[in-house]
């Protein structure tokens, strides 16, 4: 998939006062995990040959998966629809370990694309689990990441949806309870589920680390300070991505008089622009930049041509690519770190 030049150069360090204007959220767009899900699939095709299965989308992004789809790659919901003996690409929102076995069985040759954050939650799951405590997973339910998490132990895991859930759950033994959560919600959300888990459970345990994943904190760190100063937020970003449609949430709650979630930016309705003078935008962390290129060209045309970046933080993290391609990828530096970005806040 083409990688879109970067926006830096045309970019202003102010708005110009009384024209219409964008604030431009950055960080946007990709993050380190996204980015390694997809070259992993695009390698696969280089080394394999078409076809390459992904269980489920590799990542939440319509786009991404019709590219991926025109260079031979064929997505499934489950690992019974590959031939036996096929490559299969576990999408970066992580399995199961039923799912890893029912591939096994299958005899296909699986490469992991689970973004290592997520493999952190997975590991945290098993080690709580393993020492008797119960697990209170703030998620989604239905959400591949979850079903994935909460299947590395099922028996020990609670799935809790909500502050509201928070308040009606039961556990087996408050003093051994932690709680975990899907690396992709909103902070603030998450952060009064906990509080209201403490409430009723005071010996309640922490994370090791903060499961919320940098890249999603740090986009709705920016979306909240490009919002107070928007009278139209616009996200690109799918429905089925999470994280996306947090960022429509959190522009609404930090002060944006409107706020939408689009795929494309022909989806942009004209009614929305009526008595807007400044249009926020970010992306989702499945986002190829070039749809975020797409979306201001448009908003240029409608007279929205002067773009000021609002930068809350750097992100220069790195994940190298999953094990089963860096072994046939020897010597080529394809094989090395590849993608992605950490937060410097500034």
């Amino acid at each position: 998939m083409p990688r879109v030049p970067s926006l830096r150069n045309r970019l202003k360090d102010t708005p110009v006062d009384g024209l219409k204007k964008v604030l431009l959220a950055a960080p946007r767009g990709y993050c380190a995990g996204v980015d390694r899900a997809v070259i992993a699939v695009e390698k696969a095709l280089e080394l394999y040959g078409a076809p390459v299965y992904v269980r489920k989308q590799i990542v939440h992004n319509t786009h991404v998966v019709s590219e991926l789809e025109k260079q031979g790659a064929i997505f499934v919901e489950e690992v019974d629809e590959v031939p036996t003996g096929s490559h299969i690409v576990f999408s970066a929102h992580g399995v199961s370990p039923a799912v890893v076995n029912a591939a096994a069985e299958r005899g296909l040759s699986a490469i992991d694309a689970t973004c290592p954050l997520v493999t952190k939650v997975h590991r945290e799951a098993v080690r709580f689990a393993r020492d008797d405590f119960e697990i209170l997973l703030i998620g989604h339910e239905g959400h591949e990441e979850v079903e994935g998490t909460a299947g590395e132990a099922p028996e020990h895991t609670t799935l809790v949806g909500s502050p509201d859930e928070a308040d009606t759950i039961t556990v087996r033994n408050p003093d051994k309870v932690v709680w975990l959560s899907q690396t992709t919600l909103s902070v603030d959300e998450t952060m009064e589920t906990v509080r209201r888990l403490r409430a009723r459970f005071p010996n309640l345990q922490d994370p090791p680390s903060d499961d919320i994943c940098y890249a999603t904190q740090n986009r709705q760190v920016a979306i909240k300070k490009v919002a107070r100063d928007s009278d139209l937020v616009i996200v690109v970003g799918s429905a089925n991505s999470s994280n996306s449609v947090r960022l429509v949430e959190v522009a609404l709650e930090y002060g944006a008089k409107a706020a939408y979630r689009v795929d494309y930016a022909s989806e942009v309705k004209q009614e929305w622009l009526d008595g807007v003078n400044t249009v926020g935008v970010t992306s989702g962390a499945s986002v190829p930049e070039e749809l975020v290129e797409e979306l201001l060209r448009d908003l240029a045309g409608a007279g929205y041509g002067d773009v000021t970046q609002v930068k809350t933080a750097e992100e220069d993290l790195l994940f190298s690519l999953p094990k089963e391609l860096r072994k046939d990828l020897q010597g080529n530096t394809d094989a090395r770190a590849i993608g992605g970005r950490v937060s410097r806040p500034e």
